[in-house]
């Protein structure tokens, strides 16, 4: 037992200690600089002022993290709901026995595979382009010249061709996990429904979005991981810096830590640490809702 215990301690110790040096001990110190005035990021501690909750009351008063927020906000919601939704019937239409399944799921997965820049390289200029853009051809071509006149990248528009194009490069991300989901039900539920005459429709409301309630947390913690995490999109989709039509959260902090562009002139990493600690809050009271809202204790395989 002792010689077991040992080897126990041998394993782990690396572990532990990797989990400390590289995730604990930044958490615990961006925590702590959350709650003072830091000029730049690498400044040792004795330079640090400390300001208590000011950081905090002056993100909240600040007009442009608010906005920033919002933006994030509506990118969350409303880009959650479309990407679960086609995530959910691409994943029960590849599941339905179609043929040619693995093409079809690979080339919905596709865009997953391309870099964040280059997809949105594409969509800036070889789709939304107010010149030669497949949108604009595409609306022309059936004669419907209004719509093809929309100009999606300016400030009207261009939140909606931002959220656009995220949405089609997450899709397949979530079908996957939605995927491997259904394909987890027994066949037994289908075949027994069908006996009892249940038709697809009803097959689907009844089995398989009851036993999908663990994949729908799993996917919704994953969608809010990877919205309060958007930067690249914003930086690439703003022709000029902390643009508000897309600015988020992660863009301001970033405008914060290192004092880039006019929307902000002073540099401040504790309030830029700040901003980090409102986002791992905010993932966690939306990971804590769904544990709530989506109970599955009694929902067996």
């Amino acid at each position: 037992m002792k010689k077991n215990k040992a080897m126990i301690i041998t394993f782990i110790t690396p572990a532990v200690l990797m989990f400390c040096v590289i995730f604990l001990y930044p958490i615990l110190r961006t925590i702590l600089m959350s709650f003072f005035n830091i000029e730049g990021v690498t400044d040792k501690m004795s330079s640090w002022t400390f300001v208590g909750l000011d950081n905090y009351i002056k993100l909240f008063s600040t007009k442009l993290f608010m906005i920033s927020a919002w933006n994030l906000f509506r990118i969350w919601l409303f880009g959650g709901i479309v990407v679960m939704a086609l995530a959910l019937l691409f994943a029960a239409i590849i599941t339905s026995g179609i043929r040619g399944k693995a093409f079809f799921r690979a080339v919905i997965y596709m865009p997953n595979v391309v870099s964040a820049v280059a997809l949105a390289t594409m969509w800036l200029q070889y789709i939304y382009s107010p010149k030669f853009g497949l949108i604009k051809n595409f609306f022309a071509s059936l004669g419907l010249e209004k719509l093809s006149k929309i100009l999606w990248l300016d400030a009207d528009h261009k939140f909606t061709a931002l959220l656009i194009a995220y949405c089609f490069g997450m899709v397949g991300y979530h079908m996957l996990i939605f995927t491997s989901g259904i394909e987890r039900i027994s066949k037994d539920y289908y075949e027994a429904a069908t006996l009892d005459g249940a038709d697809k429709i009803k097959q689907f409301r009844f089995i398989t979005l009851p036993l999908l309630k663990g994949i729908f947390k799993t996917n919704i913690t994953m969608w809010s991981v990877t919205s309060v995490g958007f930067f690249v999109w914003s930086q690439l989709f703003s022709t000029v810096t902390a643009d508000t039509g897309t600015i988020t959260p992660m863009v301001y902090m970033y405008l914060q830590i290192f004092g880039a562009g006019n929307a902000v002139t002073e540099r401040n990493a504790g309030l830029g640490a700040g901003v980090g600690v409102v986002l791992s809050i905010a993932v966690v009271l939306v990971f804590w809702v769904s544990n709530i809202l989506l109970k599955d204790d009694n929902i067996e395989f």
